[in-house]
């Protein structure tokens, strides 16, 4: 009797970096441990200024009329960092716009001669003959379009690899650190940018918050000891951190806030604007200031596209893929930078299957005189099998002069000789 195969949800067995909570509910990044640092960040200076005016409601000073901190300031204070928590939240649990990954490469195909691209694909597997880029056009503009080693897909437009997640973004605009989770969009509606900018700017009204409700109490102690600033700021030393702190983080804040208005206004990304420059060129996605900032706020927030819940056979290999570089083992991975493992039949690399090991020791020419033969030489057979396997035979010449271009040349015994 066949066993069942073994069925498990998929984020169970997501091939990314993410965590995942709540049953898969919940996405988060790797370094989403973050979270906490920039949780204390938000939530100390305005646990200071709760406890100012807890202080200053119950005080029974005789200018206790003339206090500025008071209840509405301490309500105002508690919406402001709920608010400003439940972004940051919204923000970093969210699906960004994950690209779902093929499990396999593209099919072998008729070869496009009049592609662009020089660059082909084939460190992955050897079978795989498909251009690194494609020319798409986007709004009369022509925008080329990568190939992902990693996801085995060509990347929509706008879309890149997040090193740190391990996955395609589609529209993406960067890794962020303090939400510890990538920011992107899925087909000009918002995933999870939106939140990040709702996050950032109420930060940055927090710090103004803080800040003037600080110096509004220093000045109003400094009234009670016969306008001495210095006496006055020496008495509320806790006003002086909160405004000193919330002037100080403004600056980092407010100028990230200025920036993604920016570029939510020309329709860029942090990403489009380090890398490509569209304020030298044309931009193919800027549809007009108030278009691209309704494409922000206004437009409707679609699902995911992938089913973190569904379930799935798990594999019995990790990747059961001839020749497929795995992200998650040891090799060199094209997207990741770093080491990964080629998977290939009997365990032996295929650039070493087609060698004639029985012709090694004719390599010594000098004291032979022979020609050495061409150990890269692949036999008849397998070429022929090979030819076969990309639907190629003798109509796909430009694969084979591919490897030939691929393989080192071999010195001949006359070009010894004549040394």
């Amino acid at each position: 009797m066949e066993e069942e195969p073994k069925r498990r949800r998929l984020y169970q067995v997501w091939r990314g970096n993410n965590k995942f909570l709540c049953g898969g509910r919940l996405i988060f990044g790797p370094d989403a441990g973050s979270l906490f640092l920039s949780t204390v960040l938000i939530a100390g200076p305005l646990v200071g200024l709760c406890c100012q005016c807890i202080t200053k409601m119950n005080s029974s000073s005789p200018d206790h009329n003339q206090q500025v901190l008071g209840l509405p300031v301490l309500i105002a204070t508690v919406i402001l960092g709920l608010a400003d928590m439940a972004f940051l939240f919204l923000t970093s649990s969210r699906d960004p716009g994950i690209v779902p990954r093929n499990a396999r490469p593209p099919e072998c195909g008729v070869v496009d001669m009049t592609t662009p691209s020089t660059e082909w694909v084939s460190a992955a597997s050897p079978h795989l003959r498909v251009p690194r880029t494609k020319d798409v056009v986007v709004n009369g503009c022509v925008v080329k379009v990568k190939y992902c080693d990693t996801c085995l897909l060509y990347r929509p437009p706008r879309t890149s690899h997040c090193s740190i997640c391990n996955n395609c973004v589609q529209k993406f605009d960067h890794h962020c650190p303090w939400v510890g989770q990538c920011i992107g969009l899925i087909l000009f509606v918002q995933r999870n940018y939106r939140f990040f900018f709702l996050f950032i700017s109420t930060s940055t009204l927090l710090c103004f918050y803080v800040f003037a409700f600080s110096w509004l109490n220093i000045v109003a102690a400094a009234k009670s000891v016969n306008g001495s600033l210095l006496r006055a700021m020496g008495g509320e030393v806790l006003s002086v951190v909160l405004a000193v702190y919330s002037f100080v983080s403004v600056w980092f804040v407010g100028g990230l806030t200025a920036f993604h208005l920016y570029l939510m206004a020309s329709n860029q990304t942090t990403y489009e604007n380090f890398r490509y420059r569209y304020d030298k060129k044309e931009n193919p996605y800027n549809r007009g200031a108030l278009a691209n900032l309704a494409e922000v706020f206004l437009a409707g927030m679609p699902p995911s596209l992938n089913r973190f819940r569904s379930w799935v056979v798990e594999p019995e290999d990790a990747m059961d893929v001839v020749g497929v570089l795995s992200p998650m083992s040891g090799g060199v991975d094209l997207e990741m930078g770093r080491k990964g493992v080629h998977y290939s039949p009997g365990g032996v690399p295929p650039i070493l299957q087609g060698l004639d090991y029985g012709d090694i020791e004719k390599m010594n020419v000098k004291d032979r005189g022979a020609e050495a033969p061409d150990l890269l030489m692949v036999p008849a057979v397998q070429q022929r099998h090979d030819d076969e396997g990309c639907g190629g035979g003798d109509n796909s010449p430009f694969v084979r002069d591919q490897d030939a271009e691929r393989a080192p040349p071999v010195m001949s015994s006359d070009v010894n000789s004549e040394r």
